[in-house]
């Protein structure tokens, strides 16, 4: 008895191998897609730096010292240093409550960038939309 082998017409495509390939691919823009898009959003002052407008809203002003401590212009003890912590809580209280504060950053020349990052990426943790940096006019 002869068996009849059934063919295969040429318009059947096996589409099981790119269903694989295409998958591996989705795999891989997932994990790489949120490691691009890390970053600090900052409103960076031009050069020569304008003055602030005045607002309804007194602004929170968060300053780091030379030794890298954080102060904060809202609440008791201003002049003390704050932890971060303590920052992150006192900052996410203000915006529940004054939505749409601005936020300004003023460091010290001595203290390390990274410190200065730290407290921005703190800060967009907080929820904060944008952070506006505190300079001095150059002297004329």
């Amino acid at each position: 008895m002869r068996q009849r082998i059934r063919k295969r017409p040429m318009s059947e495509i096996n589409v099981v191998p790119y269903i694989d390939v295409m998958l591996v691919l989705l795999i891989i823009f997932m994990i790489t897609a949120p490691l691009l898009t890390q970053g600090i959003k900052v409103d960076l002052p031009e050069v020569p730096s304008k003055v602030v407008e005045a607002t309804d809203k007194e602004p929170v002003i968060i300053n780091v010292d030379a030794a890298g401590n954080y102060y904060i212009n809202y609440g008791e003890n201003q002049d003390k240093p704050v932890a971060a912590a303590d920052l992150l809580n006192r900052v996410n209280a203000l915006l529940k409550y004054q939505p749409g504060i601005p936020v300004l950053v003023g460091g010290d020349q001595a203290v390390p960038y990274g410190r200065v990052a730290q407290l921005m990426s703190l800060l967009q943790s907080a929820g904060v939309p944008s952070v506006g940096m505190i300079t001095e006019s150059p002297e004329q």
